[in-house]
C-alpha cells in the first residue's frame, strides 16, 4: 500500500466499505462498465472528485509524483527517486481495466484542478488476489482521503470477486500502520526482509 495519505481515526474495528453505485463487473477478468465517479467531502470540508485514473492523465501523474515530498516519495516507491522516467509514467496510467483498478483524487486548488491522491491495484495471476498502493500528497493527508481512497478499492475489488488484498510497506511507514488497522489489514513482519511488512486483507 504504501500509504503517505492521511488516516482517520485508528480504529480497532474495521470500518465497512461503500458499495458503489453503478453496473459493476463481478468477476476479474471482465470490463468496467458504467466506470465508477463519487463527490466525496474530505473532513476539513473540502470536496473530491474520485474518478478512474485514465490513459491520457500522464501529466497529471507526473504532476502528483513531483509534488509529493522526497519521504512520501521513498515510501511510496519503497526507494527514493528523482525524476521519474516515461516509461513509469506510461506503466502508471496505461492500465488494463480488465484486471487492474486505479483511481485517483481530483481537488480546485488555486483555480486549478489537481490530484490530491491516489490509490490502485494490481490483480495477481490467481486472480483471487491483488496487491494495493495508495498514496496521498503532502498538503492533503491527515483529511481522510487515503482512507476514503482505500475504502472505494476495497469496495470494487470485493465486487469484482477478489478474495484477499495485500501490500508490502517499509515496517518504518507508520502512517500505512494505522490505515491498515483502521481498515481492518492484518500484520507480519516480510520474511524474506525484515525491513518491510506484509499487511493483508480478506475481502
Amino acid at each position: 500500500m504504501n500509504a503517505n495519505g492521511t488516516l482517520g481515526s485508528s480504529l480497532h474495528t474495521p470500518n465497512p466499505a461503500p458499495r458503489p453505485s453503478g453496473a459493476m463487473v463481478t468477476k476479474p477478468g471482465t470490463p468496467i462498465g458504467d466506470l465508477p465517479r463519487w463527490i466525496d467531502t474530505l473532513e476539513d470540508g473540502t470536496q473530491v472528485l474520485i474518478r478512474i485514473l485514465r490513459k491520457d492523465d500522464a501529466d497529471l501523474e507526473r504532476t502528483f509524483i513531483h509534488r509529493l515530498s522526497p519521504e512520501s516519495r521513498r515510501l511510496r516507491f519503497l526507494g527514493q527517486i528523482a525524476e521519474p522516467s516515461d516509461e513509469l509514467i506510461h506503466k502508471l496510467v496505461d492500465i488494463d481495466y480488465t484486471r487492474d483498478l486505479a483511481f485517483v483524487a481530483l481537488v480546485t486548488h488555486a483555480g486549478e484542478e489537481v490530484a490530491a491522491g491516489i490509490s490502485r491495484y494490481s490483480l495477481a495471476s490467481d486472480a483471487l488476489s491483488c496487491e494495493c498502493t495508495v498514496a496521498v500528497a503532502d498538503e492533503w493527508q491527515n483529511k481522510g482521503l487515503g482512507t476514503l481512497l482505500m475504502r472505494r478499492l476495497i469496495a470494487i475489488a470485493r465486487k469484482r470477486g477478489i478474495h484477499t488484498m495485500v501490500s508490502i510497506d517499509s515496517a518504518e511507514n507508520w502512517r500505512m500502520r494505522e490505515l491498515a488497522e483502521d481498515l481492518g489489514f492484518t500484520r507480519e513482519t516480510d520474511p524474506g526482509d525484515a525491513r518491510m511488512v506484509i499487511h493483508r486483507l480478506q475481502l
